[in-house]
């Protein structure tokens, strides 16, 4: 069963977008998604609010999930949320992908 998150970063004067693009340009996404068991990791912009960015994470279980939350990676991610001063909200479902 399949794990997807969306995090949602949110931010002031365009820091979201620019975290998303460090994310991208620095290779952890490329990272993060040559990890065993991620099935998904896309940015998207919401229409409705350019000051935040939506990331759609999938997982094939808690077991990869936890693996990622305890790589090196993590720390780095951080290190850029808090660079950027973004503000993090987590959805989180569980089930088949489609």
């Amino acid at each position: 069963m399949s794990i997807t998150v969306h995090l949602y970063y949110t931010g002031k004067d365009g820091n979201a977008r620019r975290f998303a693009e460090e994310m991208m340009s620095s290779g952890l996404v490329e990272a993060i998604r040559a990890e065993e068991g991620n099935e998904r990791y896309e940015y998207y912009l919401p229409m409705e609010d350019p000051e935040t960015v939506l990331l759609i994470d999938r997982w094939r279980d808690q077991a990869a999930l936890d693996f990622h939350h305890k790589s090196p990676m993590m720390k780095q991610i951080a290190a850029l949320r808090d660079k950027y001063k973004l503000h993090l909200r987590v959805e989180r479902f569980e089930g088949k992908a489609t």
